[in-house]
């Protein structure tokens, strides 16, 4: 079977509007490598985007999910509910951030996580605009469309959004967006454009994923929170990158001193298996009526089963420590390459959220070509990288926190060698 062919057959069969990375098909994959049906290796880079923080096919999650489906598969926690469930939401609720009551509703998607914070929000506030921020990522649902602050590919040709919500710019100093120029801006827009009285909720990204891995800094989240607490509004921290030892902490908010009042999770919630979910304040949680949230799917016993497990590994294996390690590591790596390649910019991120921003040096713009040029010169060496940012010009890494030491050592020699590459070319 060939790569080539399996495309030819993509693109009869499937709406090109599901864009694609790369055009390898995977056949197995291990911890943090994957094998194409042609039988070459890669090193995942990429992490199914941050959802096998774990690592693919962990031997503790996978023997959670063939237990549970030697129990049952489905009964739909609305119908027939299970204890699993009442379990997790339990550690999650110990787990985040703040110290007061809260409670957990499980779901399906990171999108269908954010929509749920919004209903939330509007039926507990009794109010309607939500403020997000430019450069955010929050899913393609229609709400989650408006939310993000990004047009292409999300908005795009998808006619209007839904209305009442307002767009604040992120505080980037790089590209000249200090915190105050951010807290000026929602202070216009609360003069001109929406009055806070009517504002249900601002939800915010303590690291952009998409958005280029811009992370939030500590005294703008606690103007955030004091913006929020002056005028009523619900702070919604969209942890569904963040979350899970990625950052070095269990959650990104974690490294801030305050806490929001709701806070979606997915991705590496339950090591690539589908759920997400809300935790909040208890009382906010508690604001819709019954039947108002949940979804045939939603808290998936197999996906439940999955998550205790995954907990479980990031504590035993002590993962956020070792994401503060590899992302060191990877730093270390690209600051040395930095004085040869005028063309990297800036090089961040906590514990093993890290990620390369490229210029091109004779305009002194945002390169995407370079970005996307040391991409595919990985990807030719077996390497699997993502860009990101608005303008395109990013390299995220996410590998698994669970790669080995001698892969991600190779790894990061293919890092160098394909961004010398691409300078020299």
């Amino acid at each position: 079977m060939k790569n080539s062919a399996i495309s030819e057959r993509k693109n009869q069969s499937i709406s090109r509007g599901v864009g694609m990375t790369t055009q390898i098909y995977a056949d197995r994959a291990e911890n943090s490598e994957i094998w194409d049906v042609e039988g070459r290796r890669y090193i995942d880079f990429s992490s199914g985007i941050a959802v096998v923080n774990t690592g693919h096919r962990h031997p503790k999650v996978i023997e959670a999910v063939k237990q549970q489906l030697d129990r049952f598969t489905h009964t739909c926690h609305q119908v027939v509910p299970y204890e699993s469930y009442v379990h997790l939401a339990e550690r999650l609720n110990g787990m985040l951030p703040g110290k007061f009551d809260k409670k957990t509703v499980f779901v399906t998607t990171g999108a269908e996580a954010v929509e749920n914070a919004i209903k939330i929000a509007r039926n507990a506030t009794g109010r309607q605009a939500v403020i997000a921020f430019s450069g955010g990522f929050h899913g393609r649902t229609f709400m989650g469309m408006a939310l993000t602050g990004k047009v292409v590919p999300y908005k795009v040709g998808f006619g209007a959004m839904p209305a009442d919500v307002f767009h604040a710019p992120f505080p980037v100093a790089l590209h000249g967006v200090s915190v105050a120029d951010s807290l000026a801006a929602l202070d216009k827009l609360f003069k001109a454009d929406v009055d806070p009285g009517r504002v249900a909720a601002i939800i915010v990204e303590p690291v952009q994923g998409e958005g280029g891995f811009y992370e939030a800094p500590r005294d703008f989240m606690a103007a955030l929170r004091n913006i929020c607490d002056q005028h009523g509004i619900l702070l919604v921290a969209d942890e569904v990158q963040t979350g899970f030892a990625r950052t070095g902490k269990m959650f990104a908010m974690d490294h801030h001193d305050v806490a929001p009042d709701l806070t979606t999770m997915a991705k590496s919630l339950a090591g690539g298996f589908p759920l997400s979910a809300v935790t909040g304040r208890a009382e906010i949680m508690d604001a819709p009526g019954p039947g108002g949230l949940g979804g045939t799917y939603g808290g998936s016993p197999i996906g439940v089963a999955a998550a205790h497990a995954v907990l479980d590994v990031i504590e035993e294996e002590k993962l956020c420590d070792r994401a503060n390690a590899l992302g060191a590591r990877l730093k270390q790596r690209l600051v040395s390459i930095r004085e040869d390649v005028p063309e990297i910019v800036d090089i961040r991120g906590p514990g093993f959220m890290n990620a390369v921003e490229f210029n091109d040096v004779k305009k002194g713009l945002p390169s995407a070509e370079f970005a996307n040029a040391v991409r595919l010169k990985a990807l030719d060496k077996g390497l699997i990288l993502l860009t990101c940012g608005v303008y395109g010009n990013v390299i995220r890494f996410l590998s698994p926190i669970t790669i080995q030491d001698g892969v991600m050592t190779e790894a990061l020699d293919i890092v160098e060698t394909s961004i010398r590459e691409a300078r020299a070319a």
